[in-house]
């Protein structure tokens, strides 16, 4: 009777989920709320742990973005690396996934990405390379970029205290381990998809956008140019205020004996690094309007601000009705699946990329699962080690990012297959999630 009562909630928790990203938005923090609301209310199970810091770190780092783009910082880095990428165009294929990475490694949001995109997308026209081969691993790095960066929603919810943070793993763990294991992960996906599609020249569908003037490549230099734009100082000087607040971050979180202390009753106590994240921020996005001379209803009228806003309470929802769920009959899973999984680890990791392509969401997914891995008794490295593994929501080709590669590339290379799974981003999704636990498994066993 018990089974049959938790895989009635599991099928509920699982439709939730589905409605909740099939109306997208704010879809998955609404439905996910309902699932809340019936667990609680008719299941009787205790309401989880509520992701506030996760939530609070998500407002402070969107907010210290959406100032940088109103600062117009986010055009001025997008200038500085097409400049970089128009000096090396025969090597886009690795160049633009890597710049793409590394802006979402900085930003610690994928949505910068829009940016790059189609500058990538025209230097590979231009240069006569196939536009798929860059685009397809641009696209899935970015969202390696989220997984091993200092300031991402979801890298803050796996160190917040009661997930991994709370059993001794701190954020220079995720930076030793998820960097280099991306970086060695989009460098392997983007030599295989150099070798992947027709030339571009050859390609059926981009001859008849030639033939019939679709695309003339004559004027695609000076489409080139009115995409570079020439930013004021104050921009430059948004950029500098961003970066030091990432690198602060970054110190604080790597050095702990750096962040601040205080006492209660004769305790010592350190500020906890979701704290450190929120105060360096928030008091950052303070400095970048100030010197970047931008206005505060710029910010929140935004791309960048309104994703994170819609980020924030899909978790809030999602996440709860999650952690309510599995902590609920927490007991029944260690019976029935903590053998297997402590047998076979990498089955958590599978479990972690099927929820992340119903979810839509890293942080969200750290959330509803990570607690089920602690519990299962999961070495906590090793969830670190796994933590790529929440990007599959590459598989399908219906995440914004993909959708926008898929637009940029007028050579139509880039493109959605007859069965739908069998689109551009396929094989590099699955090499970078793959090759990165891989390496992040061999730097978890040398280093720890």
């Amino acid at each position: 009777m018990a089974t049959t009562l938790i895989l009635i909630q599991l099928f509920i928790v699982l439709a939730l989920i589905f409605i909740g990203a099939r109306v997208g938005s704010i879809g998955l923090g609404i439905y996910g709320m309902v699932g809340v609301f019936i667990l609680v209310f008719i299941f009787g199970l205790k309401p989880g742990s509520l992701p506030i810091d996760v939530m609070l770190i998500i407002v402070s780092v969107i907010t210290a973005a959406a100032a940088l783009q109103a600062a117009g910082g986010l055009d001025y880095m997008v200038g500085l690396a097409a400049k970089f990428l128009r000096k090396h165009p025969s090597h886009i294929t690795y160049y633009g996934p890597i710049t793409t990475w590394l802006f979402c490694l900085v930003a610690g949001t994928a949505h910068t990405s829009y940016s790059l995109l189609p500058i990538i997308s025209e230097i590979a026209t231009n240069s006569k390379i196939r536009p798929e081969r860059p685009l397809s691993v641009a696209t899935v790095a970015a969202s390696l970029g989220i997984t091993g960066s200092p300031v991402s929603a979801a890298t803050a919810a796996v160190i917040s205290a009661d997930l991994l943070g709370g059993i001794g793993i701190e954020l220079k763990d995720i930076l030793i381990i998820c960097v280099p294991a991306s970086l060695i992960a989009i460098l392997v996906a983007s030599f295989v998809q150099n070798h992947i599609g027709k030339p571009l020249e050859q390609d059926p569908e981009y001859q008849r956008r030639v033939k019939e003037g679709l695309i003339n490549p004559e004027k695609d230099a000076a489409l080139m140019e009115q995409m570079i734009k020439t930013p004021s100082k104050y921009a430059k000087y948004s950029v500098l205020a961003f970066l030091l607040a990432v690198v602060l971050v970054v110190i604080f979180g790597s050095v702990p004996s750096l962040r601040p202390t205080y006492e209660i009753d004769g305790v010592v106590e350190t500020v906890s690094m979701p704290h450190i994240i929120e105060i360096i921020m928030m008091s950052m996005a303070a400095v970048i309007l100030l010197v970047g001379r931008a206005k505060v209803t710029d910010a929140v009228k935004g791309n960048v601000f309104a994703a994170g806003m819609n980020a924030m309470v899909a978790i809030f929802g999602i996440a709860w009705m999650g952690d309510t769920f599995f902590n609920g009959n927490i007991e029944f899973f260690k019976t029935h699946i903590a053998g297997m999984v402590e047998q076979y680890p990498f089955l958590f990791a599978v479990a972690l990329f099927i929820m992340s392509i119903m979810l839509f969401s890293q942080a969200a997914t750290v959330r509803t699962l990570y607690p089920l891995g602690i519990g299962l008794g999961i070495s906590p490295i090793a969830l670190v080690a796994m933590f790529p593994a929440v990007n599959g929501y590459f598989f399908l080709p219906n995440y914004p990012t993909e959708v926008a590669a898929i637009n940029f590339d007028r050579t139509g290379t880039t493109r959605i297959g007859k069965y739908v799974v069998n689109h551009s981003f396929q094989v590099s999704g699955f090499i970078t999630t793959i090759v990165s636990i891989g390496v992040g498994y061999l730097i978890m066993s040398i280093l720890y």
